[in-house]
């Protein structure tokens, strides 16, 4: 039987798609215009000598002669002829830059994608999705970037679609084949300025009023009228021997669920998903999470409120809208040990655990705070505490540990109202079904809710809402009111007069200058910096240390670390090369442009409504020069009659007679300024019986 010939070129691991075999350097051949290898064995149709395989086009470059398409048609959809004729007109006009080129090949590329979810808008802030059409989707499923992931070579992913990439034991980058870091791939984080772009875009396209409050504000403890604050009689220093500073929130300690506008008098809106704190003792007085040591605040009678994931055990498993969390216990902390890393015993259902469970039970929502300190999860804070929503304890178990002991497992789905800080949706939680967890396998004490959970959703307000009455407090509330000052108001109006774009522009801020960045360049830790910023951090320092043994000789280079502004992170390796977020870059260069047009168009509009006769200005300003030389012209008059005094008079210094003798008495001989010599006694006399011109002098 006759072998099947395909016309199939290799693919960017060199592997042939029609035979999948690697082919040598001797059997591959290279196309000149499309610069595609292919195997030579596999072609229908081979080159007859040396001299064609110079000049030599593959099947797919060769159907230009026989389909040719205008590149000028936008409108139609592209054939594969005509795509590459599109593309070699692009790569044939001398007159564009590579940059110019590779930006119309990628618009050609993603013009026939498929149908857009979203209409252009031209007018107000709806046309924003026209802005980022095309500059943030993502390579694999081309769609706008949900969880997005950056390179250190600047290119973003999807987080789903990145580590799909990486599950098939792919180690470089999709778009440039640059080598991605061992560490990024083992754990790759998420890019929240990305992220929150997305969102308000998102949000502007929904016609959503995005309010102020909507844009997760960073509490500063500076802001606040009270602080955290160590007592006197504290023998350590340090949050354990802290004192709380003032609540803000008129909930009582073991209040469930989120924390609303009506229990919020100073700020009147809440405390809001996203919002962040620098330590326990100023999330406690914002209410979310009381413990400033403990990650469980519950009752085992009455049931949990909150908990916080601080990677403080080694079981825990971070899938952001589900967790599963370990209790509490099982280390040894007699004595004056505050922290303890080793198991020791087993743990069981009591105290904190048992209050979890019983919140597992009457299904009570649960208030969570993910802490900077959990390193294994693509969740957490780059620093600080943030405040994640509402979730639900939904099972709850004890398994043996990663320790060898027994320990207590919890099942936590999200249930919020809000969307979650890393997804760019502009709606909260939907009931989904439970994850398979497989370690249920071998689990024992298992518990699951029987009834109906008291924190459910209901399908026709289409929130999350309390089916059953919350559990009566046992502890009093905090009744004190506190109202904004007028700089508070202030501000406020402002952020409700700019427009979202601005707002956009805001969000793309240097962690380091704190404006705008300009040639943005993204760390593997997902931190972004104006490149001209993050060099300048570094400047002066080299990336290897040269050592030698007392002089003798000369030992191994040693690497220098370079930590990252934002966290602790070596971005030594990064800094060799970096590369500029050009995605990003092209978004902040678009939003800036359109500012721009929109403040110009406002200034014309101004100035016609507003423009006066340039004689008013003219007259204005000589009125105001005359009237500057004028006094001017009185006070060193004055000054100078009170000179003519002090010397005629006898009462000045033999100091000040030394320096200003001659001058005086020249001015008294010729009598300049109006002043008689011959009546020195009368000018001084009324001179010194004028109080404005003493006080001026």
């Amino acid at each position: 039987m006759a072998q099947q010939v395909y016309d199939l070129p290799c693919d960017g691991e060199g592997i042939c798609m029609a035979c999948k075999n690697k082919p040598t350097a001797e059997e591959s051949l290279t196309c000149k215009t499309c610069v595609t290898p292919w195997h030579v064995t596999c072609l229908s149709v081979r080159p007859n000598s040396l001299t064609d395989t110079l000049q030599w086009d593959c099947p797919d470059c060769s159907l230009l002669s026989a389909n040719p398409v205008p590149v000028s048609d936008a409108g139609e959809s592209w054939s594969s002829g005509g795509l590459i004729a599109a593309i070699c007109a692009i790569e044939s006009d001398s007159s564009l830059t590579d940059r110019e080129k590779a930006k119309r090949r990628q618009q050609l590329l993603c013009k026939d994608t498929g149908p857009s979810d979203h209409k252009e808008v031209t007018n107000g802030d709806n046309n924003l999705f026209s802005i980022l059409d095309g500059l943030l989707n993502c390579s694999f499923c081309m769609q706008l970037l949900e969880r997005p992931v950056s390179t250190p070579c600047g290119h973003n992913f999807c987080l789903k679609c990145f580590t799909k990439w990486i599950g098939r034991g792919k180690r470089n980058c999709a778009n440039c084949r640059k080598q991605i870091p061992p560490k990024m791939a083992r754990l790759p984080l998420i890019n929240s300025t990305l992220v929150t772009v997305i969102r308000m875009v998102k949000m502007a396209k929904a016609n959503a009023v995005v309010e102020p409050s909507r844009d997760y504000p960073v509490i500063r403890n500076e802001d606040r009228p009270d602080k955290a604050f160590s007592t006197e009689r504290s023998v350590k220093s340090g949050n354990a021997n802290a004192a709380s500073g003032k609540i803000f929130v008129t909930t009582p300690m073991d209040h469930f669920g989120p924390i609303l506008a009506e229990n919020d008098p100073k700020r009147n809106q809440g405390v809001l998903v996203g919002e962040t704190w620098a330590s326990r003792l100023e999330c406690r007085q914002w209410g979310v999470h009381n413990p400033h040591i403990s990650g469980i605040a519950g009752q085992s009678k009455h049931g949990a409120q909150s908990v916080t994931l601080s990677g403080g055990y080694e079981d825990d498993e971070d899938h952001g809208e589900w967790f599963l969390y370990t209790g509490s216990g099982g280390r040894d902390l007699s004595g004056n040990k505050r922290t303890n890393k080793e198991h020791s015993f087993d743990q069981q259902f009591e105290n904190s655990n048992e209050a979890l469970r019983l919140s597992c039970r009457m299904g009570y929502p649960v208030r969570v705070v993910r802490s900077h300190k959990e390193k294994r999860s693509s969740y957490a804070p780059k620093d600080r505490l943030r405040y994640d929503g509402i979730y639900r304890v939904e099972k709850c178990w004890r398994k043996t540990g990663i320790k060898g002991f027994k320990v207590c497992r919890y099942l936590f789905v999200r249930c919020d109202n809000d969307p979650a800080p890393w997804t760019s949706d502009v709606h909260g939680d939907r009931p989904r079904p439970l994850p398979v967890i497989e370690e249920l396998n071998v689990a024992i004490d298992i518990t699951e809710r029987k009834g109906s959970p008291s924190w459910d959703y209901d399908e026709e307000k289409g929130c999350w809402m309390w089916k059953k009455p919350p559990p009566c407090s046992r502890k009093r509330a905090n009744n004190g009111h506190s109202e904004e000052g007028k700089r508070t108001k202030k501000v406020r109006r402002q952020a409700q007069n700019k427009s979202v774009k601005e707002k956009l522009l805001k969000e793309c801020s240097c962690y380091i200058c704190k404006k705008v960045m300009t040639s943005p360049l993204t760390t593997p830790c997902a931190h972004n910096f104006c490149k001209s910023c993050l060099e300048g951090a570094f400047d002066g320092q080299s990336f290897v240390r040269q050592r030698t043994c007392e002089g003798r000789r000369t030992l191994r280079a040693q690497k220098n670390i370079m930590k990252c502004p934002s966290c602790s992170n070596d971005i030594a390796e990064f800094l060799q090369n970096p590369q500029v977020n050009r995605e990003l870059m092209e978004v902040i260069e678009s939003l800036q442009r359109e500012i721009a047009k929109e403040n110009m168009e406002s200034k014309e509009e101004n100035d016609g409504i507003h423009e006066k006769p340039k004689g008013v200005y003219v007259s204005n300003e000589i009125a105001e020069e005359a009237k500057e030389n004028n006094l001017k012209g009185q006070i060193e008059s004055e000054i100078q009659l009170t000179e003519k005094m002090k010397k005629t008079s006898g009462k000045c210094t033999q100091k000040r007679g030394k320096k200003k003798g001659s001058s005086s008495c020249k001015q008294l001989d010729d009598g300049k300024n109006g002043v008689d010599p011959s009546e020195p006694e009368k000018v001084a006399g009324e001179e010194l019986q004028d109080p404005i011109a003493e006080s001026k002098v």
